[in-house]
């Protein structure tokens, strides 16, 4: 048995994000580790406190309620190790969602090479690009400096040229940004990443060195032009994000002395556990991860040990409501509603909860408007990540989402729906999933928290992960045709383990629901009517192991994509039969 099960080692992790902070013990219970306890408080990062340690001792005072054990000593610092007399945690971790997203550069040669690789490492975490120059930029220097002190970046990213390739472009592109940086008072120059060609680092230590108050190096994230490596730049730029973090945030700088530096943005750790679960279950259409919260919208995606990861600090449910409408129009969000409400309340409604993101919906309405808005934020954020996806993925046509085996859906929106049905609805809408997927809600948020512990203790996520601690809702099966609304799509049968069969025959448009529950598995006999998908190939059945949920196993037969009606009272009496149906 390892050490660390024998000592009993307890891991208190914080999560920090835009509007609650949250504190979550994971310690030994009869021989394996368990998610024992949660507390939250808002949190502290705006006025009038400006201090996330404020929050993050509310969190820990709470979860003391919960557990009866004591972790803040009379100084309200934390005691670890643990102590004999119970008090403390013998590990500390921390990860952050708060804050504005970080202002980013991006500087490289070939607009559609080093740059786009640039701009798929900012995605990996919490930034906003501001500006970009490359070698497609006509602009005069003089030019490009007065942008650059003009965006105020807080962070510059420089890639660009092969290793052992083009460096002559790479070092003027870098006196432009140096020249920026000299111009830039001292306290507000910005931190530099550069993960470009590599034999040019000793050239450009001696340019920069003296003009950022942190310069960094990666590897190339395009060593050649057929090849692109973003993980060891993600990991070093997830680093950079806290750093910046430091400057904006008070508190951050005492939880990295608390976890011993094990912080990370909550993406980037999220990220680490969809990337193992990938690995970890084999699954041949890969893991998909959502995170759909205050600050931002997170996508992460596991092909066969291959990570893309996304996170859209433009689509998050909070302050960046506000310029939402930048992004798309209001017939596409008012198309998700399901009682008849004025365009111009909706635009209200992104308006105050922009200026007041910790809100809560106050009425039907408000409700109905925030699940709308949520909706077409995960909708845009996973098409705008689709276009990244490896080769590995498979999709049966580029507009639709590929196969995945596992999806697994946190944050705010899904995690708190009044019923596990409209969470679950919600996330069908919005990811449209093709073929055979099991549905899991992470309730408390945990994978990122397993994400950053995994540093401190490999074991711990594994076991948190196979004692049930996310919510298993159950298998859905999506088929693609061109049947029209109401004609036969599927036949199917479940047949459980003590043989008893349920036999539905499965219209288009619809959603039909069999039960199974949490902890079962059966057969599921696929019989598909002309040349209808259910991801085996047009026309061709299978009979399938699934497992069930809280939900039981789901056939949600309304196409792909959505055809929404034109009739919008048709549109919202379907919208509430689907709801129906899940038990809503």
């Amino acid at each position: 048995m390892p050490t660390s099960l024998i000592e009993g080692e307890s891991l208190l992790a914080v999560d920090v994000g835009a509007t609650q902070t949250r504190a979550v013990l994971f310690d030994v219970v009869e021989g394996c580790y368990r998610f024992v306890a949660i507390g939250q408080a808002p949190t502290t990062a705006e006025a009038p406190f400006r201090d996330i340690g404020i929050g993050v001792r509310e969190a820990i005072t709470n979860i003391e309620g919960v557990t009866g054990r004591v972790f803040l000593n009379r100084e309200r610092t934390l005691i670890s190790p643990s102590q004999p007399d119970g008090s403390g945690a013998d590990a500390f971790a921390a990860i952050h969602s708060a804050g504005p997203a970080i202002r980013v550069a991006m500087v490289g040669l070939l607009a559609d090479v080093s740059v786009e690789s640039a701009r798929r490492l900012v995605e990996t975490t919490y930034c906003r690009v501001v500006e970009t120059l490359s070698l497609s930029d006509t602009r005069r220097a003089e030019q490009q400096i007065d942008a650059l002190l003009r965006a105020r970046p807080e962070l510059v990213v420089v890639a660009g040229g092969t290793d052992g390739g083009a460096s002559r472009s790479i070092r003027n592109m870098l006196e432009t940004v140096g020249m920026a940086c000299f111009a830039t008072p001292g306290e507000k120059r910005p931190i530099i990443l550069f993960t470009g060609n590599q034999k040019l680092n000793e050239d450009v230590q001696a340019l920069m060195k003296d003009l950022t108050p942190a310069l960094n190096f990666s590897p190339n994230v395009r060593p050649s032009l057929e090849t692109e490596d973003l993980e060891p730049a993600a990991r070093e730029l997830a680093g950079l994000v806290t750093v910046a973090r430091r400057a904006q945030l008070r508190g951050v700088e005492e939880l990295e002395t608390w976890s011993k530096g094990h912080i990370l943005p909550a993406s980037y750790a999220m990220g680490r556990m969809i990337r193992f679960l990938g690995q970890l279950t084999g699954a041949e259409g890969g893991v998909l991860g959502v995170d759909l919260g205050a600050s931002a919208c997170t996508i992460a995606a596991g092909f066969n040990g291959k990570l893309s990861l996304h996170t859209y600090p433009q689509f998050g449910l909070g302050e960046n409501l506000g310029n939402l409408l930048q992004h798309t129009s209001l017939e596409d969000v008012l198309r998700w509603l399901t009682l008849d409400i004025p365009a111009a309340t909706v635009r209200e409604y992104l308006v105050q909860k922009a200026i007041h993101p910790s809100t809560l919906p106050a009425s039907v309405s408000d409700y109905t408007i925030a699940q709308a808005i949520a909706r077409q934020n995960l909708h845009l954020s996973l098409r705008a990540a689709r276009r990244d996806f490896p080769a590995e993925a498979r999709a049966l046509r580029p507009e639709l989402t590929p196969f995945f085996d596992l999806i697994i859906a946190g944050g705010g929106a899904l995690a708190d729906a009044p019923t596990l049905g409209q969470g679950l609805l919600l996330l069908l809408d919005a990811v449209q999933p093709v073929g055979v997927t099991h549905i899991m809600l992470d309730r408390n948020n945990l994978l990122p928290l397993l994400g950053v512990s995994a540093a401190q203790n490999n074991l711990l996520p594994v076991q948190i992960l196979e004692s049930g601690a996310l919510e298993n809702l159950g298998t859905v099966v999506s088929p693609l045709g061109s049947a029209s609304y109401g004609a036969g799509v599927l036949r199917v049968k479940l047949t459980g383990a003590n043989k008893n069969e349920t036999i539905v025959e499965v219209k288009a448009g619809g959603i039909e629901v069999l039960p199974l529950g949490p902890g079962e598995s059966a057969q599921l006999a696929i019989q598909t009517v002309g040349r209808v998908d259910a991801g085996f190939g047009p026309g061709r059945g299978k009979t399938v192991t699934v497992s069930g949920g809280s939900l039981g196993v789901i056939i949600d037969a309304r196409g792909r994509p959505f055809a929404f009606s034109t009739d919008a009272v048709r549109r919202s009496e379907l919208m509430k039969k689907w709801l129906w149906t899940l038990g809503g």
